[in-house]
């Protein structure tokens, strides 16, 4: 296992698993855990023998509990955009990665915490889990994304009632309004994690990475535009050795063994 000074970082049957790493600051986002995040994601772009990404949280009360407010002292206008902008091209990358990313929420997923896992793939939770975005409670909105993608992921109407009143969501709400794909036992979540980790790296790498794209930029865009990206993408993945394989293996009866080329 390699650690970096805010995370955790090991690889297993191909996938990463990031552990963020501050368990006495429940931990809050600060600059050091936003440097080694984008540093660990810039390291497994980079590695072919990782396929997917899991985050979580170190120890068992907090995924990520929010931004570090210890940062917000003494901020001048500038200085929070700049601090915003800084969150958002972290959660940017993650968003638009090119593997698989998948949030396994062991506890509190507060403010920066709840927009880190919006920023990921798939997201699956502890039934102890708790979600929310108490950003006005302090006299501030969202900084990290969430007033954006927290409706594009729950709908407009559920995303103003959970930042306009400041509530918490609790596991089993989350899953009921689409903000988490499932919910488990909290001694499960990493299995369950891992589990659906293996599923996607029986797939195809080139078509994964190819369908990241297409709904992320799809999502970005109108339909129409959307679809002509859609259309290109999948003549684009028609011309790789994936498909080739994916093909004459059906044909075959047999498993594929894809290469990602």
């Amino acid at each position: 296992m390699d650690e970096y000074e805010n995370l955790t970082y090991e690889v297993k049957d191909n996938t990463a698993i990031i552990g963020i790493n501050r368990p006495k600051a429940m931990n809050a986002l600060n600059k050091g855990v936003r440097d080694d995040l984008r540093a660990a994601i810039d390291r497994i772009e980079a590695s072919d023998d990782v396929g997917a990404v899991i985050i979580t949280g170190a120890g068992d009360k907090a995924f990520v509990a929010g931004a570090d407010i210890s940062e917000f002292v003494g901020l001048t206008p500038l200085g929070t955009q700049d601090l915003c902008a800084d969150l958002h091209s972290l959660l940017d990358k993650i968003e638009l990665f090119s593997k698989p990313v998948i949030a396994a929420v062991n506890g509190l997923a507060f403010g920066g915490g709840c927009e880190l896992l919006l920023a990921c793939h798939l997201r699956i939770c502890s039934d102890k889990a708790l979600f929310g975005l108490p950003e006005l409670g302090l006299g501030v909105i969202p900084g990290g994304g969430g007033t954006q993608r927290l409706p594009r992921v729950i709908g407009k109407g559920r995303a103003l009632e959970v930042m306009l009143t400041g509530k918490n969501v609790d596991a089993q709400e989350a899953y009921r309004i689409g903000l988490v794909n499932k919910v488990v036992p909290g001694d499960k979540l990493m299995e369950e994690s891992q589990g659906m980790a293996k599923m996607i790296l029986k797939k195809s790498p080139a078509a994964v990475r190819m369908t990241l794209q297409a709904v992320n930029e799809g999502m970005m865009t109108d339909q129409v535009t959307a679809l002509r990206l859609e259309k290109k993408l999948v003549g684009i993945t028609f011309s790789t050795e994936d498909c080739k394989e994916g093909i004459n293996s059906f044909l075959e009866k047999r498993k594929p063994s894809f290469t990602g080329r």
